[in-house]
């Protein structure tokens, strides 16, 4: 795994050369990340947000298949003493439609919950505790992670 390219006291940057590289990194992700824990994953198709929620997930003691839910926008898991929500709102046309999912009742102090593409739906959506940008540049992943609370500034700081 690539070196830390730069932080500070609220982001970092991380270049991952290699799926592998990936599954490390949301391992020690995934120790850092507390219940109540909202965090947003951007980035273009392809570009590793369902990889890095699988490894997450396989983190936390998960072993299934993990597909990403596009057309079912929600995929609940139960994982020891996590309650883990992946979404993904590629599909969805407008934020109101969240409001036809509950998603207001997914967003707790006791889960874990991991969106793709908020951008489509961030009018209905909480103010994330750590936004995750992936970008494709040639075969590296560069992952850019900001902390947008306290409770992700903390987490921040355990990467």
């Amino acid at each position: 795994m690539s070196e830390l390219a730069s932080m500070n006291a609220k982001s970092m940057v991380k270049l991952l050369a290699s799926e592998k590289d990936m599954f490390v990194f949301a391992d020690k992700v995934a120790k850092a990340i507390k219940n109540g824990a909202i965090i947003f994953l951007k980035g273009s198709l392809g570009a590793g947000k369902t990889t890095f929620v699988r490894g997450v997930l396989r983190a936390f003691g998960f072993h299934g298949k993990v597909k990403s839910p596009t057309y079912a926008l929600l995929e609940p898991y139960e994982i020891d003493q996590h309650k883990i929500f992946h979404f993904d709102f590629y599909r969805i046309n407008s934020p109101k439609e969240l409001d036809f999912i509950g998603v207001e009742e997914y967003f707790l102090p006791a889960f874990i919950c991991l969106v793709e593409w908020p951008e489509k739906g961030e009018s209905h959506l909480p103010t994330p505790d750590l936004l995750f940008e992936f970008t494709v540049k040639n075969e590296t992943r560069e992952l850019t992670i900001t902390a947008h609370t306290k409770h992700g500034t903390e987490m921040l700081t355990q990467l």
